[in-house]
């Protein structure tokens, strides 16, 4: 391991850690009861570890907090949100005000309820759902050994710390992340686990008897347990386990609510204000008697000083910045900038597909566009949920991420498809890097959580999820997915991308890396499909939404609008119905929500006015907004079925024969 300064040493001080924590726990008790609602028992019980964790360890800038090689710290237990509010006031970061702390919870204010990546510098990332803060740090902390290893110590060298309690360690997601964090060794990933025995309903012992040590070590973590409130003994157990070649985990014996005279090691001082005669009773035990919300001069001095600590550290590292290759530099201050040469890559790896032709399932497309890709984005950093050949998501020029070498450029997830998305969230916030992972569409479901909170902090992550529909085959209807693409359309600010053909996965993977602030899925078939953009453009329709594919050389007459494998199938249908005199267009819609971000003279070109058909293998629900009355949708209504994947479409009825039917019907209306 390469040496790591700590913060500053603070030297003697007349200010003690205990009043420093008790500022926090001050705050706490204030804004929380001014806002009549929220959790003070963590803040109040982890404020001495975190006091301890910011005089002594943490390396950060208030005045430059986006800082690349900071430390990051992820409060996973995110309803204990006032414990970094307090923290980001106090240490002088300028968004994060007094009256911001005062207006905790409030519409419109910087401290949400839980913390929101975003909202507010030191800010690492959104938690609230728990153990999602935790597997978001194995990503900040792989990211870290990822670029460290490309980049050599002098430009990437920092910690990734953990605030986590009971709630995190009992979520599943808790488990794929321990296992993976401690399978590759992220040695540079602290956990500082709350341990104080409580949850909602009382004592942790009602619902679990788990050995946490026992199981974390069991993972390859170091582990150790502390007094919580012993600011030596917290402080020699942090510089203890930074000096491991293992991540760590450190049980924080606490007391929830510390300080509070009645409710302190309860239930009810976990997520409800202590009311006024308790907060009185805190400030006396606490020794605490100034007014709320007023912090005394010399404290809040001795917490600024704390902010100040780091801003050499941070300026002798942008000296090395600069000093160092252009290249360099690029891959360590940059946001994973995607290359001006990307856009000219794609459209030549267009033409040639165009001129090629080939039959390919989408996966196999998108496997061959990764290969021109990784060689123009060097920041893309691939995996898998062991699905590795099936999802086509490893290309030759990537070497594997390893414990032993982590400078390559793929990472072998293992059946941890909600540990996979909640990592790539992680190294997405690190930045540096721009992550995909693949699985099979159907368990979306269990990603579906981090895909949500990549949405809702708008993220660049890429979900490559294949065998999107019944055209999987013979593994049937527990593989199939029908629900998901209505499922993963319903979450605001997620792209679903549904290719066609090769031409349209290059395009949907343009848009991908192109979308800085929006996550996007990326669902493609297992079968094989023709390449239907067999005329060179060099525009990305894709980008469009829904675009025609065909034109009818007469008046049209219907309309046929179909994504992803389906479009073949309207595009015969479209052939049939010529033969009959009946002009029909087909629209290819491999986005529904770039589409209805269109201007309305664009979406109306394109649907028209005449009658319309709809055939896509999965349900209907996403695409009502399309349908009106006389039109028709061709799809699924139900699970599917385990046979040879045309057998399936012809069982169900999603065929071009029956899109011809429903055609020919709905012109004869």
């Amino acid at each position: 391991m390469s040496s790591v300064s700590p913060a500053a040493d603070p030297g003697p001080s007349a200010v003690s850690d205990r009043d420093l924590a008790n500022a926090v726990r001050a705050l706490t008790m204030d804004a929380v009861e001014a806002a009549k609602s929220g959790h003070p028992g963590m803040p109040m019980g982890m404020a001495d570890v975190a006091t301890v964790l910011y005089r002594r360890f943490l390396a950060f800038d208030p005045l430059d907090p986006d800082w690349p090689d900071r430390d990051r710290l992820v409060l996973s237990a995110g309803h204990g949100s006032m414990l970094l509010y307090a923290l980001l006031y106090l240490t002088g970061y300028p968004a994060v005000s007094l009256e911001q702390v005062k207006n905790f919870r409030q519409l419109g204010s910087r401290t949400a309820g839980h913390p929101e990546y975003r909202h507010a510098p030191g800010i690492e990332t959104t938690t609230g759902p728990l153990g999602q803060g935790l597997a978001n740090a194995v990503g900040m902390a792989l990211a870290e050994r990822i670029l460290n290893a490309r980049l050599g110590d002098a430009l990437v060298d920092h910690y990734t710390y953990v605030l986590a309690g009971d709630g995190c360690l009992m979520e599943g997601i808790s488990h794929e992340a321990i296992d993976l964090a401690g399978h590759l060794k992220l040695a540079r990933l602290i956990v500082l686990f709350d341990d104080n025995g409580i949850s909602i309903d009382g004592a942790t012992s009602l619902a679990t008897s788990t050995d946490q040590l026992a199981r974390f070590a069991a993972a390859g973590w170091a582990v150790r347990t502390v007094d919580g409130h012993d600011p030596a003994a917290i402080e020699a157990a942090i510089a203890a386990e930074r000096a491991t070649d293992q991540p760590s985990l450190i049980a924080c014996r606490t007391v929830i609510g510390f300080g509070a005279p009645t409710k302190a090691g309860t239930a009810g001082v976990h997520g409800a204000p202590l009311g006024p005669r308790e907060i009185a009773g805190a400030r006396d035990r606490l020794g605490w008697p100034h007014p709320p919300f007023e912090i005394p001069a010399p404290i809040l001095a001795e917490w600024r000083a704390i902010g100040r600590a780091g801003a050499p550290r941070r300026e002798a590292w942008a000296a090395r910045v600069a000093a160092a290759p252009a290249e360099a530099r690029e891959a360590v201050v940059g946001a994973s900038p995607v290359p001006p040469q990307l856009a000219e890559a794609v459209v030549q790896f267009k033409a040639d597909l165009s001129a090629e032709a080939p039959k390919l399932a989408t996966r196999q497309s998108s496997q061959k566009v990764l290969e021109m890709l990784c060689q123009v984005v060097p920041g893309l950093i691939g995996g898998s949920a062991d699905l590795t050949g099936s999802n086509g998501t490893k290309v030759k020029s990537q070497a594997v991420v390893s414990r032993d070498a982590y400078g390559g450029g793929y990472i072998h997830y293992g059946v941890r498809e909600h540990g996979m998305a909640a990592a790539m969230n992680g190294i997405a916030l690190h930045g540096g890097l721009i992550p995909f992972g693949g699985t099979f569409l159907v368990f979306s479901d269990y990603s579906r959580p981090a895909i949500r909170l990549a949405a809702l902090m708008g993220l660049r992550v890429i979900h490559v999820m294949t065998h999107d529909s019944i055209g999987l085959g013979e593994d049937g209807p527990t593989h199939q997915p029908v629900e998901h693409l209505a499922s993963l359309r319903a979450i605001p600010n997620l792209l679903v991308l549904r290719p066609a053909d090769a031409v349209e996965t290059a395009e949907a993977w343009q848009i991908a890396l192109g979308a800085e602030r929006t996550p996007s899925v990326l669902c493609l078939t297992r079968q094989g499909v023709p390449t239907m953009r067999r005329r060179h453009q060099a525009d990305n329709l894709t980008a469009r939404g829904g675009y025609l594919i065909h034109e009818p050389e007469g008046a049209r007459r219907v309309t046929l609008i179909a994504s992803g494998s389906e479009v073949e199938l309207a595009l015969a249908a479209a052939e049939t119905l010529a033969g009959d005199g009946i002009g029909a267009a087909v629209v290819s819609m491999p986005c529904l929500e770039l589409f209805d971000a269109e201007d309305q003279a664009w979406r109306a070109s394109v649907l028209g006015e005449t009658p319309r058909v709809i055939v896509e293998a999965a349900v209907r629900a996403s695409w009502e907004r399309y349908l009106r009355p006389g039109d028709s949708f061709i799809g699924m209504a139900g699970f599917g079925a385990s046979a040879p994947a045309s057998k399936l479409y012809v069982h169900f009825g999603i065929t071009p024969d029956a899109v011809v039917a429903a055609a020919r019907r709905a012109v004869a209306a």
